[in-house]
């Protein structure tokens, strides 16, 4: 739960209000530790997430907590101690979280500390293995072979069959109209 004053300030019901409402625009939130990233750094990684239409946002933790909490988002409030930057994603969060870990190996100030990801919550060994998962685009694309491979199949194999009658010096016999 996080902390409320009881006197609530103008502007800080002003900038929760703008966290949530940028909270609400994404469907996934990996969380991570930025702590010893330098400005170059995190500029580095935010334009690698931008090609993955994924912003990487520091929010303040007791603004992030009272904006999940008005979103009825639970189970995140762990991971929001510390400094704490949000990776958040439309879609492909498995990219997002491909393109966190391998920044983390060049860059071992950034820490995974876990995420939230289709209302499921995950620790960083579970996002790790996640990222390690092919895209959706990669997925329909391996189907889509899967699915094509028979028929193309049929199809070389009456060519094959056109081109060695032709060959022979004889027509192949046409289709049997019904």
């Amino acid at each position: 739960m996080a902390l409320m004053a009881k006197k609530l300030q103008p502007a800080k019901v002003e900038a929760i209000a703008e966290v949530k409402s940028i909270l609400e625009g994404y469907n996934d939130y990996i969380f991570t530790n930025y702590r010893g990233l330098t400005v170059e750094q995190i500029s580095a990684l935010r334009k690698q997430l931008r090609g993955k239409d994924c912003e990487f946002k520091v929010i303040k933790n007791n603004f992030a907590k009272v904006a999940f909490d008005e979103l009825k988002v639970e189970n995140v409030a762990d991971f929001l101690t510390g400094p704490t930057a949000v990776a958040l994603a439309k879609e492909d969060a498995n990219e997002v979280a491909k393109i966190l870990f391998d920044f983390a190996k060049d860059t071992p100030a950034l820490e995974i500390k876990g995420g939230l990801l289709d209302k499921e919550v995950y620790d960083a060994a579970k996002i790790e293995a996640f990222s390690k998962l092919p895209g959706k685009k990669q997925l329909i694309a391996m189907i889509m072979s899967t699915i094509n491979a028979p028929v193309q199949k049929v199809a070389a194999t009456l060519q094959a069959y056109v081109d060695k009658k032709s060959a022979e010096g004889g027509e192949a016999p046409a289709p049997a109209a019904e």
